[in-house]
């Protein structure tokens, strides 16, 4: 992302409107359709959605974080939210800047359920995080 477009978002002055609102709501609505999107996953009571982004000089970090006392996990749910929210900066922001790429979306932390808590190890924590708590 250029250097340009990410003054812009962070001054709100992007053609389009508030670029981070925009995609805050649609990560968030993101997170509670996974099961819509996702043939092989099913419903999940999601109860708390967070999207947060993080402005650096050339790039937009998303993380979210998604909360269940459902019976399964919503890793799914998380992921959804974080890609939903970064192509949502993208297509709000592709006017001022084709060079933009989305990357790097993982998984970073899970926990509760069946299987316990798991954390990615031996990486630094890049943008497109995703976490997922039961």
């Amino acid at each position: 992302m250029l250097s340009e477009t990410t003054a812009k978002v962070a001054s709100n002055t992007v053609n389009k409107g508030d670029v981070l609102a925009t995609a805050r709501v649609a990560g968030m609505q993101a997170a509670k359709q996974a099961a819509l999107l996702l043939p092989m996953s099913h419903p999940v009571l999601v109860g708390n959605v967070y999207v947060n982004f993080t402005i650096g000089d050339d790039h937009i970090d998303v993380e979210a974080t998604v909360d269940t006392v459902d019976r399964t996990g919503v890793e799914m749910e998380a992921l959804m939210a974080v890609t939903v929210a970064a192509l949502t900066v993208y297509d709000m922001c592709k006017s001022a800047d084709r060079t933009m790429t989305i990357e790097a979306v993982a998984l970073w932390e899970k926990s509760g359920g069946r299987s316990g808590t798991w954390r990615r190890q031996g990486l630094s924590q890049p943008g497109g995080t995703a976490s997922a708590e039961e």
